[in-house]
């Protein structure tokens, strides 16, 4: 079964995502690639704000928090057992 490309702000609490994608240019691009959102790094999502904007990533065994409008540019494939 083929894995599912999905934005990182619809990934669940404590799965790992595969980022395969980033569709954001210019300058934001440069700061997600500069944090470590690089295509076949793997991020673990650790926890979402209530209202789910911000959301807190490990990137790099480094927590970075991205609002939902800059997550949801970022695709990636669950990883493991986090395979849906």
């Amino acid at each position: 079964m083929p894995s599912i490309s999905v934005p990182l702000s619809d990934a669940l609490i404590g799965s790992h995502i595969c980022l395969d994608r980033i569709d954001v240019q210019g300058i934001l691009r440069r700061r997600l690639l500069d944090l470590g959102f690089v295509p076949g790094n793997i991020v673990e999502v650790m926890q979402k704000s209530p209202l789910g904007d911000p959301i807190a990533f490990r990137v790099n065994n480094t927590i970075i928090a991205l609002r939902k409008e800059e997550s949801s540019l970022i695709f990636g494939e669950y990883v493991g057992s986090d395979e849906k």
